[in-house]
Order: C-alpha cells, then sequence, then structure tokens
C-alpha cells in the first residue's frame, strides 16, 4: 500500500497546470491590450507566428529530452528518499515551499550561466533578439536550449530531492510568472514596486531585456526577486521608455525570421554587443537609486 506521503507529493492532474497556464496567458494578453508598457516595433501577427511556432518546437523538446528524465527522477528520489530535501524529512507542505524556492534558485544560476557561457549564449541569445517584449515572448526559446537545460534539470530534482508535486508545482507557477514579467502589462507605478520586492515584474524584467550589457547582465530571477538582491545583480533604476528592448546587433527585423532565428546558434557569431557602425550601447548615470523601480 502507497505511504500516504508518497500519494500527498504526486503530481497533479495536467489539465489543471494547462488551465492555470492557458488562463493566466489569456488573461495576460487581454491586459495587455488595455494597459501596454511600452510601443511595439515590429508587426504584431507575423511575430506572434514566430514567437508560437518558436514555443511549439520548445514544448515537443521538453516533452521528448526532459520529461521522460525527471519523471523517472522524481519517482526515484521519492520512493528512495534521494537529496537535501528528503533527507530533511520536513512537513508536506514545508517540503513543497523549499521545493519551490530552491528550484527558483537553482534556476537563477542556470540563467546567469546562458548569459556568461558562449555555447549556452548562442541558444539563449535566440530568446533575447525579439525587438519586443510580451507575454510570448515567455515562450520563445530555442529548442537547442531546453536540449541543453534536461541535464541541469535532472540534477536539480536528484540533488535537492524534488518529488513530483514540488517538480509540477514550480513548473506551472515558473510558467505563470514568466508571462507575467515578460507581459506588456502597465502596471500602477505603487503596485509594481511593492510588488518587486517579492516577485520578478515587467519592468523589472524589460531592463534585462535591454541593449545596454550591464542591464542585461541584472535581474537574472525567475519567479522572487530575492536572488539578484542576494547577489548584487538587482537594477531596477532605468525608466521603461529609455529601454531599446533586444540584442544590438540584431535590431533589423528582416533579420529575426524563424529561420534565421532557428538558425543563430550554429552560424558564425558577430560582436553581439555592438550596433551596427555605432558602437557599444551605454547608458548614463540614472538618478535614481539602483534598488527603486523607475516608470
Amino acid at each position: 500500500m502507497p505511504d500516504k506521503r508518497d500519494v500527498i507529493m504526486r503530481e497533479p492532474p495536467s489539465w489543471l497546470n494547462a488551465l492555470l497556464v492557458v488562463g493566466t496567458l489569456a488573461t495576460i494578453v487581454w491586459l495587455e491590450s488595455r494597459r501596454p508598457l511600452r510601443r511595439m516595433r515590429q508587426d504584431r501577427l507575423w511575430r506572434t507566428v514566430r514567437n508560437l511556432s518558436m514555443s511549439a518546437m520548445t514544448a515537443t523538446t521538453v516533452a521528448l529530452a526532459e520529461k521522460p528524465i525527471t519523471a523517472h527522477l522524481t519517482l526515484a528520489v521519492q520512493r528512495h528518499r534521494w537529496g537535501l530535501l528528503k533527507l530533511a524529512r520536513l512537513p508536506a507542505w514545508l517540503e513543497l515551499l523549499f521545493s519551490v524556492i530552491l528550484l527558483d534558485y537553482t534556476l537563477y544560476i542556470w540563467h546567469y550561466l546562458t548569459h556568461k557561457v558562449p555555447p549556452l549564449w548562442r541558444f539563449h541569445q535566440a530568446h533575447h533578439v525579439d525587438l519586443d517584449l510580451d507575454a510570448s515572448t515567455a515562450l520563445r526559446f530555442h529548442a537547442g536550449e531546453m536540449l541543453l537545460s534536461a541535464p541541469w534539470r535532472g540534477t536539480q530534482v536528484l540533488l535537492l530531492g524534488i518529488s513530483p508535486l514540488g517538480l509540477a508545482v514550480w513548473q506551472t507557477l515558473t510558467l505563470m510568472e514568466i508571462m507575467f514579467h515578460h507581459s506588456n502589462l502597465q502596471l500602477p507605478i505603487a503596485l509594481e514596486r511593492r510588488l518587486s520586492r517579492l516577485i520578478v515584474t515587467p519592468r523589472m524584467h524589460g531592463i534585462h531585456h535591454s541593449i545596454v550589457r550591464q542591464e542585461t547582465d541584472s535581474n537574472w530571477s525567475t519567479i522572487f526577486s530575492w536572488p539578484d538582491r542576494l547577489h548584487g545583480t538587482l537594477r531596477l533604476n532605468v525608466p521603461q521608455q529609455a529601454i531599446t528592448i533586444g540584442v544590438p546587433a540584431f535590431q533589423d527585423p528582416a533579420e529575426l525570421t524563424l529561420g534565421r532565428v532557428m538558425a543563430l546558434p550554429f552560424k558564425d557569431e558577430r560582436p553581439g554587443w555592438r550596433l551596427a557602425g555605432d558602437g557599444e550601447p551605454q547608458r548614463e548615470p540614472q538618478p535614481l537609486p539602483l534598488n527603486e523601480l523607475a516608470e
């Protein structure tokens, strides 16, 4: 007979995860149309088609390459009591909470590596070359990046001791949060300043997608904002209307078709942080402190 705790920590039904994710996406897309934060630079229809096409390839890769690994490992962790959280023998609710916190923190580390390790950046760059930022950007990652991240995800599960429920809850919360913080949604600044103390918000993550390298090298957090605060990588003081989204070397929309973006990791790399004939973008010092969110 299965242990009661093992039953509690099982993966929830897939329809519930899908309902939460699709419901979040629909709500954010509707709110973006009502209160846009930034002016869009590309044709909305074709950009959305491109982003959703990349999303379909990403989802397929995750299903084929990552899901079989993590499904097996979470069950093994639960059965054999492997990993940090299993050794701690916490109450189920506390184990679930720490699963989300630790998975989110180790994703911060992975995100940092995708920017700093050149082979990983070649694939992650496909996410950053989008010239606009909205909920669809949250879904557009190169399938190759998902393939490369599968061993990292397996390591997270095994070393941290993540149950099927812990992984599923974190994955759902992560999808919902990245759609929120990539969104083109203008929240009241007072509300967003409060939210950014706890979670990543649209203005905060918009700075991460700036063509100014020092700004892209900040705000790596995914769900909670505390990893950036802990490591001194938080930057909130850049006004959104002063930000140009994308990668400096890829500011021509004609270069950002689906085929060309998917081929980016396999082409000769150009100096990504230099504008065509105009050097590397810089930002003058801002009047607000780094940890104060600008409008």
